[in-house]
């Protein structure tokens, strides 16, 4: 492929990003975007391989990496691993994120037994605090995943979506906004025995 058209490419992919969430690409590094008219409920991140040592729970392959807490602290995937977890996708300036943010908040007081985790991405650390801050959602982890490790990890092209991953690994791919009615339904099969 040419230079030319490969620019072109990597143009309508970054539209395509920005239209997802109706605010202009930033400057950050991030992660490629990808085609966004596929089913917002897709299952796409799915457990390869769990290693597990005696007596600890399995680790699956999507929570083996490390971040970075927005609050400066080292994160290890690997300490979700036996649990149900809610990652959760989002951008400082993303209005569907904003929307998202208090029926996150809301859902993760009321379900003690699910880890929930943002992860934030494409603009500054100083903007995803702010974003925090606005949207009164400290109490929750979040990482900061300026260059979208993260976000590759687990298969994530647009914000806000969410990865409802069971204790097994397995994993169902939403892209949002959800609303309080779809998030809890999405939990109550998340934590379904």
């Amino acid at each position: 492929m040419t230079n030319r058209r490969r620019a072109a490419a990597a143009m309508a992919m970054l539209a395509l990003l920005a239209a997802a969430c109706g605010a202009a690409a930033r400057d950050e590094p991030g992660p490629a975007a990808r085609d966004t008219s596929a089913s917002a409920a897709s299952p796409s991140v799915s457990p390869l391989g769990p290693e597990q040592s005696a007596g600890e729970a399995p680790v699956p392959a999507a929570l083996r990496f490390t971040a970075q807490t927005l609050d400066g602290k080292a994160f290890q995937g690997e300490s979700l691993a036996g649990r149900p977890v809610v990652f959760w996708f989002w951008a400082p300036w993303c209005p569907k994120c904003l929307s998202d943010a208090p029926v996150v908040k809301a859902a993760a007081a009321q379900q003690g037994d699910v880890a929930f985790v943002g992860v934030a991405g494409l603009d500054t650390e100083a903007a995803m605090q702010a974003f925090v801050q606005r949207t009164g959602t400290g109490d929750l982890v979040h990482l900061a995943d300026a260059k979208g490790a993260v976000w590759t990890k687990l298969g994530v092209s647009e914000q806000s979506t969410f990865v409802f991953m069971k204790p097994d690994g397995s994993a169902e791919k939403v892209s949002g906004p959800l609303g309080r009615d779809k998030l809890e339904e999405h939990l109550r099969a998340l934590v379904a025995r």
